[in-house]
């Protein structure tokens, strides 16, 4: 008898400084339409691209896990924020493999997920061949992005016969740091995060002026 195939599993990595209703639907998109079994959000410790987060890492993890309640197949990972220090994917998916750098024999057990404005400086990512080698990618677009990759990210799908999977997800012209912005002039941000985000952004007094 052969061995099961390993089970395919989204991942959504991202600072969720605070997450928003666009994370919220890449996630279910990747979820419906990738046949991976989970998709798990993955906040990261410190973005080396990107300057302090104006929420601790233990904020950002309690904002993701109220997102995710109630929404069957979205898993809140704490691999990095565990981990600490510098986020960087390539670490992250080692781990992930058993520590090993091998990928997993058969189709790629894991997929990572990013929006098209990621995708296009992702060639700059730290040990980005080692990524292509360890997952599959899928894209959505972003607003101004269109999901196409750099022609060194193309050729090295090409090299591990990899396909750049394109999630069918509307364009949200949102963001958190648009949101962060708009709390701080003390505008509403209702319908941008979930209810349960927004009261806690509230009762810890997130993102005031």
């Amino acid at each position: 008898m052969s061995a099961p195939t390993a089970p395919r599993i989204g991942l959504l990595g991202g600072s969720f400084d605070p997450i928003h209703e666009a994370h919220l639907t890449l996630a279910r998109t990747a979820l419906a339409h990738l046949g991976v079994a989970s998709v798990q959000l993955i906040p990261a410790a410190a973005p080396w691209q990107r300057q302090p987060l104006a929420a601790t890492a233990e904020q950002r993890a309690d904002m993701v896990a109220l997102a995710i309640a109630g929404h069957p197949g979205l898993a809140l990972n704490r691999i990095e924020i565990d981990r600490g220090g510098p986020s960087y994917t390539i670490d992250t998916l080692r781990a992930l493999a058993g520590g090993t750098g091998a990928p997993v024999a058969g189709d790629a057990r894991y997929v990572w997920i990013l929006g098209a404005d990621q995708l296009a400086n992702f060639c700059t990512w730290n040990e980005w061949q080692g990524i292509v080698a360890l997952a599959d990618l899928a894209v959505a677009g972003r607003p101004g992005n269109e999901p196409e990759p750099p022609a060194p990210l193309h050729a090295e799908l090409a090299r591990y016969g990899r396909v750049l999977h394109r999630l069918p997800m509307p364009e949200m012209a949102v963001s958190s740091s648009g949101i962060r912005q708009r709390l701080a002039r003390g505008e509403s941000v209702d319908g941008l995060v979930p209810p349960a985000v927004l009261r806690y952004i509230t009762q810890h007094r997130l993102y005031q002026a």
